[in-house]
């Protein structure tokens, strides 16, 4: 696989990128051409096969706009013993999946195998045995320049690279891409880190973290798909606009088992038709709430009042109160789920009687000891013991029942509090029942206090400086015996509850050594628009470390007086879709209806967050609750002041203006017909 000096290098490459295409096309053709009918024992079997071959084939499509290989390394020698396909000075095409030719040699090296580090972290001052570092630049699939870099040659200043300026700064319409071609070394680091530690990234707007996240969990699956394959992985994000988004960047770089969903989604046990006022959903989502739910759950255990007695053929056997009394204690004191407590009951009980079968003489097995706890009398005690308990029954009867609650939550919430959660209308049952999103985590938390939450081996949790301590229970639930990626800004938090610090969200999450990386080199939001809303920083996280953005480009920033309205509007989205890439135009959720009106009377066709655009219709009009996590090439952000007056308090109101601010990758208007808010000045 050595690359001889050529005459001309860019044909040369050329050659090489056919001829990998070709070999993946091979690759896939022998995958479609297997014949699984005599290799399965049963139809089951043959459905997982199939499943499994159809995945592969999906996995080896050949995507005609996406660069097959995008750099290549030449090592001075041999990268390793430990890298079975390295060699002495050879050659190695970095791309987004293997490929091999009808030899079984490699052609592309995936980004994730070890030889392909140093294509992200190798420097001078680290050149990590490589001599020569080659980026290749490309219009949609075809490539069309190359750029390199002697690592090894004193005489050639380090100096950024144009080709990677260029992909960064690429103009893009639809939904997010992969950034394997464009990876730092700092962002190499928190992708390579391993499964057994958890890892949280604080990053600002543009520094990449949602895309480290994703491409962390590309690597996992590569490094330890035999496990995750077991374990299951997954990822939270904030809302349906967002994961529509980031869908196709999994799928690009060849993984399709990767579930995505939000929280809302993980606890949805009941249907979600109500609201809270802010106070009562930051109460609910406290975490002193998961105590009143474990009292009011355990009240239901009550002290046996009597002796059971068993019948069996022409034999009584009985066990006395007191006894059933230190069964029920050391239940209790195991502080296993409630219930398991419960399906152990009955074999304790059983167990008693045994004992006193082979006292007597008998000799009883485990048919006996299970028969035994099937018993009649033994059911009927476990049932007045230990009953059973619904958990959107019991949260029901805590939201509806004033005694019921002051009972539980005494010592824990104040009476006021206790007011705040109280339904005014008690719901009658719990399909009528009104639930709000945060019911809905409680119930989950009653949920798992009965029976344990199946636990995955991976969890990426992004925007994740909303959640509140109980929706972080929630999630860390999902994850208990597995790992997580927890991506996120605390100036971007803009929920009521929203976070104050990572240890103390680590902590609720059940992940307090968890490693917390910082991110604050900005790729994607220009300088001055990135200068522009870091501003805001003193008043909405004092202490936050701004983003530096690395961008030559300072970008296309603007801010202009609108006195004409919703007119003016409309003539600043016009003039930016004229430029190449997509545009988004951000408002305060209350002026969305008539901005949409304004562009409908103006010819404009627009889409919503989370509708794909295209290249005929490249507009995207952005509620302000909804811009979190979501980037454009150019952006118009309507009335900042409305932005901030549409929240319950300022601070919120200027995070939710932080985030709106910087969702523009390439330029920025910024439109206003009252004055601007003073923390601008």
């Amino acid at each position: 696989m050595s690359t001889p000096v050529h005459d001309d290098p860019l044909s040369k490459e050329r050659s090489h990128l056919a001829a990998s295409r070709s070999a993946l096309r091979a690759m896939r053709e022998d995958v479609e051409s297997l014949d699984i009918t005599d290799v399965t024992a049963n139809w089951v079997n043959a459905a997982v096969l199939e499943a499994q071959i159809e995945q592969r084939i999906k996995a080896l499509a050949d995507l005609s706009e996406t660069p097959l290989f995008f750099g290549r390394l030449d090592y001075l020698h041999a990268p390793g013993a430990e890298r079975a396909e390295g060699g002495e000075g050879e050659s190695f095409y970095v791309g987004r999946r293997h490929v091999h030719d009808a030899d079984g040699d490699p052609m592309v090296i995936d980004w994730r195998a070890p030889v392909s580090q140093p294509f992200y972290r190798a420097s001078k001052k680290d050149p990590q045995d490589v001599s020569l570092r080659r980026r290749f630049g490309y219009t949609g699939g075809d490539l069309t320049a190359y750029e390199d870099e002697h690592l090894l040659d004193p005489a050639e200043a380090a100096t950024t690279s144009r080709l990677l300026q260029e992909e960064i700064e690429r103009p893009r319409v639809g939904p997010m891409r992969d950034i394997v071609a464009t990876i730092q070394p700092e962002q190499d680091e928190i992708v390579r880190a391993g499964l057994a530690g958890s890892v949280c990234v604080q990053g600002g707007p543009g520094t990449g973290k949602t895309a480290v996240g994703l491409h962390r969990v590309a690597y996992l699956l590569y490094a330890h798909r035999e496990r995750l394959a077991r374990t299951g992985t997954l990822v939270i994000g904030p809302n349906r606009s967002f994961l529509h988004y980031i869908e196709q960047v999994l799928p690009a770089l060849g993984e399709l088992t990767v579930r995505q969903a939000t929280v809302g989604d993980l606890v949805a046990h009941v249907e979600v038709r109500g609201t809270d006022e802010a106070a009562t959903a930051v109460i609910k989502g406290d975490a002193r709430m998961a105590e009143v739910l474990r009292r009011a759950l355990y009240s239901h255990v009550v002290p046996p009042t009597e002796g059971v007695v068993v019948v069996r053929g022409s034999r009584r056997w009985r066990v006395p109160v007191y006894e059933l009394e230190e069964i029920v204690r050391e239940l209790l004191a195991r502080d296993i789920r409630y219930g398991a407590a419960r399906e152990a009951l009955p074999q304790r009980i059983a167990h008693a009687v045994l004992v006193q079968m082979e006292r007597a003489g008998e000799a009883p097995d485990d048919r006996v000891q299970n028969a035994v706890a099937r018993n009649a009398a033994v059911k009927a005690l476990v049932k007045s013991v230990w009953p059973q308990v619904d958990p959107a029954k019991l949260v029901l009867r805590l939201l509806a029942d004033a005694d019921f609650l002051a009972e539980h939550a005494e010592g824990i919430l104040t009476e006021e509090e206790q007011k705040a959660v109280l339904w005014v209308k008690p719901a009658r049952s719990v399909k009528s029942a009104r639930w709000s999103p945060a019911d809905a985590v409680l119930i989950d938390e009653a949920t798992d206090l009965i029976e344990r939450t199946h636990s995955l081996g991976h969890v990426v949790l992004d925007e994740a400086q909303d959640l509140s301590p109980m929706q972080y229970r929630a999630v860390g639930r999902r994850c208990t015996t597995g790992s997580a990626t927890v991506l996120g800004d605390l100036a971007q938090g803009t929920t009521p509850w929203a976070t104050r610090s990572w240890a103390e969200a680590l902590g609720h999450l059940g992940k307090a050594e968890a490693v917390v990386e910082e991110l604050t080199a900005g790729f994607r939001v220009p300088t001055d628009v990135i200068a522009y809303a870091s501003r805001l920083l003193p008043h909405i996280a004092p202490g936050l470390t701004p983003v530096a953005s690395i961008r030559e480009n300072p970008g296309f920033f603007d801010i202009r007086t609108a006195p004409d309205g919703t007119a003016d509007v409309v003539a600043a989205c016009r003039e930016l879709l004229e430029r190449e890439g997509s545009v988004g135009l951000i408002a305060a959720d209350a002026r969305v209806p008539e901005l949409a009106a304004a562009l409908a009377a103006a010819g404009i066709g627009h889409v919503g967050p989370g509708e794909e655009t295209t290249h005929a219709t490249r507009l995207t009009l952005v509620p302000a609750s909804l811009a979190k996590g979501l980037e454009y090439d150019y952006v118009v952000l309507d009335e900042p002041r409305a932005v901030v007056d549409g929240e319950p308090d300022e601070r919120t109101g200027l995070r939710r203006l932080y985030v709106a601010l910087t969702r523009a990758v390439s330029g920025l208007i910024v439109t206003h017909g009252t004055g601007l808010p003073p923390q601008l000045a």
